[in-house]
């Protein structure tokens, strides 16, 4: 079994390198890629903490039993609309300054 602390790690690690990515690229599908990374770290920790602090004896009284796998799978919606949403925005901003690079871009200009 592999322990908690080898998830935990992974997902730090991606996060990192998320917030690395976000931070110094120039393009915005970088940027939005890297936003991806965050997000999915975040679904790596939703899911540890489900796995190992979930109840070990079958279903939680509550009916918390999954409640990580359901928050990830929210997560992996939310990431996909805003995908979307940010894509229609790349798409825009190419079409009136002919370019994706973010520090090219001038959007109050007139």
């Amino acid at each position: 079994m592999i322990p908690q602390s080898h998830f935990l790690i992974l997902g730090a690690i991606l996060f990192a390198i998320g917030i690395y990515g976000a931070l110094t690229r120039r393009t915005a599908i970088g940027i939005l890629m890297s936003i991806e990374l965050i997000l999915n770290a975040a679904n790596v920790n939703l899911i540890t903490f489900n796995r190992f602090l979930g109840s070990p004896d079958g279903p939680a009284p509550s009916g918390a039993d999954g409640l990580g796998q359901i928050f990830a799978l929210f997560v992996i919606a939310i990431a996909a609309a805003s995908a979307v949403v940010g894509l229609v925005l790349v798409i825009a901003i190419y079409r009136n300054s002919k370019t994706i690079l973010m520090d090219k871009i001038n959007l109050m200009k007139w």
